[in-house]
């Protein structure tokens, strides 16, 4: 599939939107979690306006693309893609975390169109979607399921029974992306629980596995088409991405995994964001 540079670039920009929003809804709520949504609004920019098979005035229409987000607590750049793809107002943004509303702190099917799963808990999300898997196959549909997973959430068992089972059943349906930061709410996942070699244990378990830049979008809708192209086995996209991208007092600080800025940080964050005017990415 080849998209223009003026494609590519305005991925970018409504990327840098997302990072913008983030930020705003993250002040205004008091809290949530930065560092992740800040280094996945590239990813999410792309799956929400350049891959996956959706329509905002339909979000339960049948033949859907499911996006599983496993790790809910970057729900706030989910959000932001919704609302900016459609789904609901942009100015309901600013409810997160607000008693009663549709925006709570994790992602609550039912409460809001375009979320697929329930998600908090780490780790069941990779088990969701091979169940979404499992029924395109049963049901002979051509939709695709993609689950976003963080590198943490491969503390839990649960995760490695499921990379073990959709290897076994060759899901070939199902794309796994990875946001490899490298941390996690209590330090730097190789000083928590070390992961590497991750490409070879996926590898080693039946997937078919693809490292990418994650700030790099050209390089994310590649690998999702290039998994599209692979019919014996799952594919996981292992996206090496920075916590807090855009954003440098947040970048690479484990410490803004569960944090949401102050006003002055909010201000001093949308600043540099805006100065970037959505060119993070682009020569």
């Amino acid at each position: 599939m080849y998209f223009s540079h003026k494609h590519i670039k305005h991925l970018y920009t409504i990327a840098n939107h997302l990072r913008e929003d983030v930020v705003t809804m993250l002040e205004k709520a008091g809290s949530g979690h930065s560092a992740g949504s800040l280094g996945m609004a590239d990813v999410f920019s792309a799956l929400y306006f350049a891959i996956l098979n959706h329509n905002p005035k339909k979000p339960l229409w049948e033949d859907r693309d499911r996006l599983v987000l496993s790790n809910g607590h970057i729900c706030p750049v989910q959000y932001a893609a919704l609302a900016r793809a459609g789904y609901f107002p942009l100015k309901e943004l600013q409810t997160l975390r607000v008693l009663g509303s549709r925006l709570q702190g994790h992602p609550h099917r039912g409460s809001l169109p375009g979320i697929e799963t329930t998600s908090g808990p780490l780790g069941s999300g990779l088990s969701q979607g091979i169940g979404m898997a499992l029924a395109a196959r049963m049901d002979n549909k051509k939709y695709r399921t993609y689950v976003v997973m963080s590198d943490g959430e491969h503390n839990e068992g649960q995760t490695w029974e499921a990379i073990l089972f959709a290897g076994k059943e060759k899901l070939s349906s199902l794309t796994a992306i990875v946001d490899r930061n490298n941390i996690q709410i209590d330090g730097y996942t190789e000083h928590v629980m070390p992961l590497e070699p991750l490409h070879e244990k996926y590898a080693a378990f039946g997937w078919h596995v693809i490292d990418i830049d994650g700030h790099n979008i050209e390089e994310i809708i590649s690998a999702v088409y290039e998994a599209k192209a692979i019919y014996e086995k799952p594919t996981v996209i292992i996206a090496h991405t920075i916590p807090g991208k855009g954003v440098s007092f947040m970048e690479r600080a484990y410490a803004w995994h569960g944090k949401s800025p102050s006003k002055e940080q909010a201000r001093a964050a949308l600043k540099e964001l805006r100065t970037l005017g959505g060119k993070i990415r682009v020569e």
